[in-house]
């Protein structure tokens, strides 16, 4: 199949589709999903070939090593991010929101401050109210077409009580690509406010030509001793359902604190999860995330060509992420306005710009992941939902 073959996944338990009338409105039988951050289309042949042997195996007992699994996830982030990293420092988790909240429990105690750069993917925020621990928001300003950092504001927020630092690395929901000066800076300011820092690069495959994603770990080498850099296949291959994400550990003391934590709670990965990973983490799989990056921009540049011709709207220009960040402050509406047009009279669902924090306010997230077909469905509807501007 290719990416623009439409697949119905309604009736199929699918968050995405499934869960968005109860949240917003939107029934999946006339309406388009464009909120939680995963593809509408199947992951690569090779995982799916992966899945396939495994039930020809047929047994589903009890796994134990798994060599060949951190063989390829060392093989990825050299071939495709070109960092070199040691199997030995790779923890897995359930997923990244399960290795966030890992990060939350090993590092800090209820009450601390937990810091974040706002607008920012809304589960750092939801992850750390729920742990009981402190929400420091530190606003991203504008600059450009794009946001930047203001180290100095954000040092202005602080009062000391602060253990980590939550980064987000290509950023959520703005698809900004950090520069290395830029991820250096960071890395200093979790070391001068001696925070934990956790930096999450889930997005990191999803980069579009003319921006190369630099980890944090290759960027700021000496910051080691405080740095926990999270990674997932399931962005990039639509696997999120497998719930297996990686914590990658340079630190030998922050690394034997977490595998403490890990077997405390007697985790273990997926057997299946790691032999889809497995076989994701490999040239076929790295030329599967190239043809999808160009599906990807070509579906940005038509829904950013409609978003540029309806007065009052404007797309962040994506660097990375499949993930468009839209402002509606030029329509002079406010947000129950706006969102309203989306969901009754466009009937797509969007991510609320609000639940990403201080600068999202007049902001909706549409998640571009999905057939062409869709894409330009939403381009049409959201120009009638909108006409009286134009």
């Amino acid at each position: 199949m290719t990416f623009n073959d439409l697949i119905d996944r309604r009736g199929t338990n699918s968050s995405k589709w499934d869960k968005m009338e109860k949240l917003y409105g939107v029934s999946p039988e006339d309406g388009l999903a464009m909120w939680t951050a995963d593809s509408d289309y199947p992951t690569a042949p090779r995982v799916i070939d992966a899945v396939r042997q495994a039930a020809d195996h047929g047994a589903f007992g009890y796994s134990w090593t798994h060599p060949d699994y951190l063989a390829s996830v060392q093989w990825w982030m050299k071939n495709r991010h070109n960092w070199e990293i040691d199997t030995d420092w790779v923890l897995t988790s359930q997923g990244l929101g399960n290795a966030i909240a890992l990060c939350l429990d090993v590092w800090t105690e209820p009450g601390d401050g937990v810091v974040i750069f706002t607008p920012v993917y809304h589960e750092f925020a939801h992850k750390v109210n729920k742990s009981g621990r402190r929400v420091v928001e530190c606003p991203l300003v504008r600059q450009g077409d794009t946001y930047g950092l203001d180290l100095e504001d954000a040092q202005s927020r602080l009062d000391g009580s602060e253990k980590l630092l939550l980064w987000c690395s290509p950023q959520n929901p703005s698809g900004r690509v950090w520069t290395p000066d830029e991820l250096r800076a960071a890395a200093a300011f979790a070391e001068r406010n001696g925070l934990i820092l956790v930096s999450d690069e889930i997005h990191h495959d999803l980069v579009y030509p003319g921006y190369t994603f630099v980890p944090m770990d290759v960027a700021a080498p000496d910051a080691r001793p405080w740095t926990v850099t999270l990674t997932a296949a399931s962005k990039t291959f639509n696997i999120a359902g497998q719930r297996t994400g990686n914590m990658i550990i340079p630190d030998p003391k922050l690394r034997a604190a977490m595998r403490h934590r890990i077997q405390t709670l007697d985790y273990d990965p997926s057997a299946l999860g790691v032999a889809m990973i497995t076989a994701a983490y490999s040239p076929e799989g790295a030329a599967w995330v190239d043809e999808q990056i160009a599906h990807l921009l070509g579906n940005r540049e038509v829904f950013d060509a409609t978003i540029a011709e309806i007065p009052g709207l404007w797309s962040m220009p994506l660097q990375a992420t499949f993930l468009a960040w839209v402002d509606f402050s030029g329509t002079g509406m406010n947000h129950d306005e706006f969102v309203r047009r989306l969901r009754e009279d466009a009937k797509i669902a969007t991510s609320s710009g609000p639940g990403f924090g201080t600068g999202g306010e007049t902001f909706e997230r549409f998640n571009l992941a999905t057939q062409r077909a869709r894409v330009e469905d939403a381009c049409e509807r959201l120009k009638r939902a909108f006409a009286d501007l134009q």
